[in-house]
Order: C-alpha cells, then structure tokens, then sequence
C-alpha cells in the first residue's frame, strides 16, 4: 500500500517504512557495508531510491543505537542453531534436491541414468 509521505512510522515492528513493511533494520547491514541505493535496489526491487534515502537518514541519526541492536541481533541469532535432528533432517532434504536436480539436468540433456 503506497502512500505519497514516505516516512518512518512504528507500526510494533520497530522503526519501518511508512509505504512498506520494510524496517529501518532490514537496511541497517547495507549501510554498515557502505552499499550504494542501486545495490539494495538490486536486492530489495521494491524499494525506490527515495525510500532508501529516508531510511538512510533515519539510520544516520540514530547509527549508535541502530548498530548495537544489530550486533545484539546477530549474537542472538549465532547462538539459536537448530537442534542436531532438524539439521540432519534439512542435511537430508538438501541431498536429495541435489540428487533430484542432477536427475533432471541429465533427464534434459538427454544422458542415461
């Protein structure tokens, strides 16, 4: 739902996008990495450059705050691992989309099985 304000706006997920459900935070590792409003276009296509300007800013003003809720995102996150079953579960499911994708690649180049 695009409005015509861009702004920030807290809707219970933190500081967002007023004409997305995009967070400031989603963008805080691009502007921690130095990347250019055309490289997080490339990866978040539904953004316009004046979206990213806004919450470039955003981050500016408050870059001390924003970056220590970063690293205490990614500490969290480095120590939730999945439990020994589930990434053996996800280790099989990988060896078989392997083995599924080779089938079919020979299947389509017309190679004996």
């Amino acid at each position: 739902m695009k409005t015509d304000i861009i702004e920030i706006v807290d809707r219970g997920r933190g500081p967002q996008l007023s004409t997305s459900r995009v967070t400031v935070q989603d963008l805080v590792p691009y502007f921690q990495n130095g990347s250019s409003q055309e490289e997080i276009i490339r990866w978040i296509p539904t953004l316009t450059a004046e979206e990213i300007a806004i919450v470039e800013r955003y981050y500016r003003e408050h870059q001390q705050e924003l970056d220590e809720e970063d690293r205490l995102i990614r500490e969290r996150s480095a120590h939730n691992k999945n439990p020994a079953w589930v990434e053996k579960l996800l280790e099989g499911a990988r060896a078989e989309r392997l083995a599924t994708t080779e089938r079919l690649r020979q299947e389509a180049n017309g190679e004996a099985t």
